[in-house]
């Protein structure tokens, strides 16, 4: 009967001893420091639409996602009521002038009566009084029918900007009511192909942002792809929420496509500083130490092998991104290893280093 199975080994080549240090050779490359911080894509200019009287929608003229002109009427709210308040204007106005012309009769029939000595002082008083009442009597009535031939005008709604309408918040029938505040009707964003996004940044980080910064970001919708843009403005006022102090950074993007949309959230990179072409330092070099010694009071020390044997070595640093760090002086060059980790101090890293030699084999 044949039989079959596997089985394992261990292979530990003697010219090949499991090694004491995890080492990292050193290169040259681009480091950058950035910022990073979440935000919503925002058009530039979003006008709103709204009305400064109240009625009913009886016309609606566009919808949402449609591009308008300046001037072009987007609605219309019934002027019924506002007509028949132009109308009691009108009459009202009518009347002054009626008042206006008795006035100006009885003030020159009573001037010339005063002048004849037919009647007192008085009454030539009263009656200049009386054509003085009238005449602001006119003059109001024709503020108030000015008043009303322009919320005539009002019921027409009309697009203050050229652009895309992206929300609208009305339909035909509805009552909008504006008695304490203005409603709004209608969001226009005046260019799409102009984006900004308004961004939070924390208190620790604002410090390095300037105007003209570089700025990649990346969206949900396109997480494949890299967008690019500039910080046009720090704002200075900060919001506090949960003791966490932030500043509204606004980056400029251009969108050709228009495939950004209002409301989108951007995962924003701010470029603080970058170093082309600089040798690149392990941060964790940065932390190793020999066993029994201790980290220096003031300065940078990294660890080499030379010959087997490690040798400590000052350096100056940079700038870093997070990995890396931009070595700015000492004893090194590209194509150096320096010292990340002793693997002797962690038998798991030891073990994983045995089980690149483990063979299956079957028989």
């Amino acid at each position: 009967m044949a039989m079959a199975g596997t089985y394992g080994y261990l292979k530990w080549p003697k010219s090949a001893p499991l090694p004491q240090y995890r080492t990292e050779t050193l290169v040259k490359g681009n480091i950058v420091k950035s910022v990073s911080a979440n935000g919503t894509l925002n058009p530039v200019v979003l006008v709103n639409v709204g009305t400064q009287i109240s009625g009913v929608v009886n016309k609606l003229n566009v919808d949402f996602n449609d591009r308008v002109k300046k001037n072009q009427v987007l609605a219309e709210i019934d002027p019924a009521l506002i007509n028949a308040q132009l109308e009691q204007s009108q009459a009202n106005l009518a009347n002054a002038n009626a008042s206006l012309k008795l006035a100006e009769a009885n003030a020159s029939r009573a001037k010339e009566l005063y002048g004849q000595d037919y009647i007192p002082r008085s009454e030539r008083d009263q009656s200049i009084q009386a054509l003085a009442a009238a005449q602001a009597q006119v003059k109001s009535a024709q503020g108030v029918l000015k008043r009303d031939k322009t919320n005539l005008g009002y019921t027409i709604i009309k697009s203050p900007v050229s652009g895309v309408v992206v929300s609208r918040s009305i339909d035909i029938g509805q009552t909008v009511a504006a008695s304490f505040t203005t409603p709004t009707l209608f969001k226009i964003a005046q260019d799409l192909k102009r984006m900004q996004i308004d961004t939070s940044v924390a208190e620790a980080d604002v410090g390095g942002v300037r105007i003209g910064q570089a700025v990649s970001f990346t969206v949900d919708a396109y997480a494949d792809r890299l967008f690019k843009g500039k910080v046009r403005r720090v704002r200075l006022d900060s919001t506090v929420l949960q003791n966490v102090v932030t500043y509204d950074v606004v980056v400029d993007v251009n969108n050709p496509e228009e495939i950004l949309l209002p409301g989108m959230t951007a995962f924003v990179s701010i470029v603080i500083k970058e170093r082309l072409d600089t040798l690149k330092l392990p941060l964790a070099a940065l932390k190793f130490r020999p066993s029994g010694t201790v980290a220096p009071k003031s300065g940078n020390i990294i660890y080499r092998l030379v010959d087997n044997k490690v040798q400590a070595i000052p350096v100056q640093i940079g700038i870093a991104d997070g990995k890396y760090v931009e070595l700015m002086s000492g004893d090194l060059k590209a194509g150096d290893a320096v010292i990340l980790e002793d693997l002797q101090l962690d038998k798991t890293k030891v073990q994983s280093a045995a089980k690149e030699n483990f063979r299956i084999k079957a028989f």
